[in-house]
């Protein structure tokens, strides 16, 4: 790295940034949830990218698991590639289908771009606030 200090200080920037970005969508989330009462906070997505059933090292798993310890039963998560939550998610989060989630949140947490959730109708999200770390329903408002 000595032979190269301006790539080493990109890659240490790029490593804070990226090491950041779970805080940043947690704050948001804490953000949207005090409009709420009791909010109830649906995370779509879960595994490390999209359209895969793999869950390690998944900033994903870890947003969600912070959000279901500072909101104690009020967490859903939907991961389509998976039929059950991993022995150290079980208890914390309610694993559930992507309609059950859009029903009962509040807030709305994209986290990894399915294909499914690409289909949400715009309309069923009127209600809700969505934060999109993917920018996959930016486009419906």
């Amino acid at each position: 790295m000595d032979s190269a200090p301006d790539e080493a200080r990109l890659i240490r920037t790029a490593r804070t940034v990226n090491d950041s970005k779970p805080h940043w969508v947690i704050e948001r989330v804490e953000r949207a949830a005090k409009r709420f009462k009791e909010p109830v906070i649906a995370c779509l997505g879960l595994a490390f990218k999209a359209n895969i059933d793999d869950l390690r090292e998944s900033p994903a798993v870890e947003i969600t698991a912070d959000l279901a310890k500072r909101y104690p039963g009020c967490v859903l998560a939907v991961e389509p590639n998976i039929s059950e939550l991993p022995a150290r998610l079980k208890g914390e989060l309610q694993l559930c289908a992507l309609n059950e989630a859009l029903l009962r949140a509040d807030v709305i947490v994209v986290l990894v771009d399915h294909t499914p959730f690409k289909n949400v109708d715009p309309i069923r999200l009127q209600t809700k606030v969505v934060i999109d770390t993917r920018g996959m329903l930016s486009r419906h408002g």
